[in-house]
């Protein structure tokens, strides 16, 4: 959990920024999380010596070798002692800009061989946009106070940056709340055999919550050798077409300890995207409002369903990707549900015609504030190929655990609990009725109702007969106020005039 000496070096490092002229909260993590990089190098580095010299042997793929850097961009020798933090945090102001914008920047940026980060591999078109040594020199006292070793420590760490960013992205992306990304996984219980997937990942965070429930649940059998090399490399899988996001994804797992994550540059609704059958679990909160090209989209998920929309597409793309037996749970705009479009009762009828579709989980319009007021529902199913949806278990949540509005303060009503615990044990369902927050609808239902999936489709509302009194006993009561209201009036003139 995040201290709040922590928040407090946080917030002070942001304000560093804008009192520098960076005001983009974007490009304020982007440019942190370069000075992250550059000293989790070192720090690493630091250990590995410390562990040798204690054996007395020498340090195994280090990434500050001995002798020089070349540096491809001044085409001069650079020592690689000055590219550490250790070393260029003691420099004046004026040496300390000049290493880090000239030297140190150019050597990550270029740091792209060997057994290098997923991270690192996304540096070539980053730019260092610090114009100051004050600021550069307040950001890398914040930063050198932070523990970079304790990886839980800054997971939270960035965590909390992650949400001071108080803008949405382009393309219709906007940053999904950490708990509905923590109920989402918790529904799903990944397990160290599953191979999981976020083809629109951003920030990474259901792969980060994804990583963090592996390693609450399944510790011990965690320090084999085969399920730690499966975690670190071939267990994560994110794709995203922005680079900023994919590297702000990429640092955010490797605090998370995910050190080479399958994590690239793709537009999955692409032709380019050729997975089919590949992971077991999806989980995702695609864009719903970007526009695409439309003779570039893979002609596979036009085949399902024959459209431009983002989210129609992305839940196509689910049914591709995932293997036999595979689970999805992904985010979708309401107009999923309902939609008459022939695009969207198409998606929704291969979802429980042919696979099987276990859950919708309707969320409040606030959910997403400040960033959009979108209303939003959640999409449970297993890919079969064969279908199998008996019933869809509906939720009908009403609070998450904080206020609805744009400041989002913590409340006490909260259906998040309430939402795993009934998922788990749906057969208790059955006695649910529709006026209930959730029951379950037969598919045959809603077959009936052309596919419709929006919950108050089927639930029931109570309306209670309301009895109010006769007109002439309302006007009574009028006349009898304003007679009081006369008396005053009268009463208050004679002491005053």
């Amino acid at each position: 959990m995040i201290t709040g000496e922590i928040k407090t070096q946080i917030d002070n490092i942001w304000d560093t920024f804008w009192t520098g002229g960076i005001t983009n909260s974007i490009t304020i993590l982007e440019q942190m999380t370069y000075l992250f990089f550059m000293k989790m190098l070192d720090d690493a580095q630091l250990v590995k010596e410390a562990n040798a010299a204690l054996l007395g042997v020498r340090v195994k793929d280090p990434v500050f070798g001995e002798g020089s850097w070349h540096n491809p961009e001044t085409d001069k020798d650079v020592p690689f002692e000055s590219l550490r933090w250790s070393v260029f945090k003691n420099y004046d102001a004026t040496r300390m800009y000049n290493t880090i914008r000239n030297d140190v920047f150019p050597f990550i940026k270029n740091l792209n061989s060997g057994k290098s980060s997923a991270y690192s591999r996304f540096m070539e078109n980053a730019v260092f946009l610090i114009q100051n040594e004050r600021t550069l020199t307040k950001v890398v006292d914040g930063v050198e106070g932070l523990d970079m070793n304790n990886r839980d420590t800054m997971g939270d760490t960035y965590e909390y940056i992650l949400g001071k960013m108080a803008a949405s992205g382009t393309n219709g992306q906007f940053r999904t709340p950490r708990h509905i990304i923590r109920m989402m996984v918790e529904l799903m219980e990944p397990t160290l055999k599953d191979t999981i997937c976020d083809p629109a990942m951003g920030s990474a965070g259901f792969i980060v919550e994804s990583a963090k429930y592996i390693t609450e649940n399944y510790k011990d059998e965690l320090v084999k050798k085969e399920n730690q090399e499966h975690y670190k490399t071939t267990m994560f899988n994110g794709f995203d077409t922005d680079a900023t996001m994919l590297r702000i994804g990429a640092m955010n797992l490797m605090l998370h300890g995910v050190d080479a994550p399958n994590v690239k540059y793709q537009d999955s609704l692409s032709s380019s995207n050729t997975d089919e059958n590949k992971y077991t679990l999806c989980l995702a909160n695609p864009p719903f409002a970007g526009s695409i090209d439309y003779d570039d989209t893979s002609k596979s998920l036009l085949a399902i369903t024959k459209t431009k929309k983002t989210e129609l597409l992305f839940v196509s793309l689910f049914t591709r990707i995932l293997q036999l037996g595979g689970r999805c749970a992904s985010i979708v705009p309401d107009g999923v549900l309902f939609g008459n479009s022939t695009a969207h009762k198409a998606i929704r009828k291969e979802l429980v015609e042919k696979h099987r579709l276990q859950a919708v989980i309707s969320m409040p319009s606030g959910v997403f504030q400040p960033y959009s007021g979108v209303s939003t529902a959640i999409l449970i199913f297993t890919k079969t190929g064969a279908g199998g949806t008996d019933k869809v278990w509906f939720y009908d949540m009403t609070a998450d655990g904080y206020s609805l509005d744009q400041k989002r303060n913590v409340v006490e009503e909260n259906d998040i609990p309430d939402i795993i615990a009934r998922f788990k044990n749906l057969e208790a369902e059955e006695s649910r009725t529709r006026k209930d927050k959730s029951f379950l609808v037969p598919v045959e239902e809603i077959r009936d109702n052309d596919y419709d999936l929006s919950i108050n489709k089927y639930k029931e509302i109570e309306r209670v007969k309301v009895e109010y009194d006769a007109p002439e006993v309302i006007f009574e009561r009028i006349e009898k106020l304003q007679s009081e209201i006369n008396e005053a009036m009268t009463e208050f003139r004679s002491k005053f005039m």
